[in-house]
């Protein structure tokens, strides 16, 4: 068989991430139906000639009674997934402003959930990377540079009490092991009391030997040396990527998300090949997880990631106080 006559079994599907007050929308597929039982976000297929945006627009409509404006949607992730019976992709849009009131048309039970509250082994495998989509922030903040210990937590304590951020990767690679887990150690109290989940930086020995963190981002010469997810699922997993490739190996070891970079020059590597919107709109349209554009980004570009398929922005200058 032809790669393009396999690409035609490929169904694509309009998935609709409807959020109000907080809460996602839910509903139970039906126990005739493909993965019937699990639970679903509500969409269908796209029909030949139909836009996506259009396609989600009549499905919400049929399927839970909600009006939808179509330019309230929003691009979320897209994911292709192999069930081996049965190719997907699953192209994924977020509205914020269905007016209505919910209801199962055909027969569905249907629920507001909060991210909190979905469970990957209650949904089809192909709709997990959508649950890390719905729990990520939009903007993932990473530490910067400092002269000493006592420097970086007065900077991260100002930039927490700055911008808020509910996620930070706690990177210093100018520390040695012992005073990045000293780093470590005073950095989780000041995150706990800002309301922030805190992600070490490093190999798999950066977690283990650390408590009270939520998560490892691995740096790419790290990932690269694994083949299996070194964490428990219940924590956050990351990997710096520059390439298809290494997406790939990320998503092979069960990463939950990517940043991928540089998109843009930066003030640390000028000179250094980025990858540009366009290239990284490409890389992201294969990627099954969620992916932050990093490189050279301030708050302005977030849209701008978002609209490319990204998460959202990954970096240090757009939170990290430099003085």
């Amino acid at each position: 068989m032809s790669a393009s006559e396999d690409r035609v079994k490929e169904v694509h599907v309009a998935v609709a991430v409807i959020v109000r007050d907080g809460r996602v929308l839910i509903a139970r597929r039906p126990d005739h139906v493909h993965q019937g039982g699990l639970l679903e976000f509500p969409g269908g297929k796209v029909e030949p000639g139909e836009s996506v945006q259009a396609a989600l627009v009549r499905e919400i409509a049929e399927e839970t009674g909600l009006r939808v404006p179509e330019a309230s949607l929003e691009p979320v992730i897209c994911i292709r997934h192999d069930y081996g019976d049965k190719r997907v992709f699953l192209d994924v849009w977020e509205t914020r402003a269905a007016e209505g009131d919910a209801v199962g048309c055909e027969g569905q039970p249907v629920e507001w959930c909060t991210p909190e509250q979905l469970r990957d082994e209650d949904f089809p495998a192909a709709n997990r990377p959508i649950i890390r989509a719905l729990r990520l922030p939009l903007q993932l903040a990473i530490t910067g540079a400092a002269a000493d210990l006592d420097q970086a937590i007065a900077r991260l304590r100002a930039g927490l009490e700055a911008s808020r951020p509910p996620l930070v990767v706690l990177r210093a690679p100018a520390m040695g092991p012992q005073a990045y887990q000293a780093f470590v150690a005073a950095a989780v109290p000041v995150c706990e009391t800002a309301g922030c989940h805190l992600i070490v930086h490093g190999g798999p020995d950066a977690f283990h030997a650390a408590s009270g963190v939520r998560g490892l981002h691995l740096p790419w010469r790290e990932a690269a040396r694994l083949t299996a997810r070194p964490v428990p699922s219940e924590v956050w997993l990351g990997v710096s990527c520059h390439n298809r490739r290494e997406i790939e190996h990320a998503e092979a070891m069960g990463a939950d998300y990517v940043t991928l970079g540089p998109v843009q020059a930066t003030e640390s590597h000028p000179g250094a090949p980025t990858l540009g919107w366009p290239r990284f709109a490409d890389l992201v349209s294969e990627a099954g997880l969620p992916v932050f554009a990093l490189g050279g980004l301030s708050p302005e570009d977030l849209h701008e990631a978002r609209q490319r398929g990204g998460q959202g922005i990954a970096g240090i200058r757009f939170w990290w106080p430099h003085s």
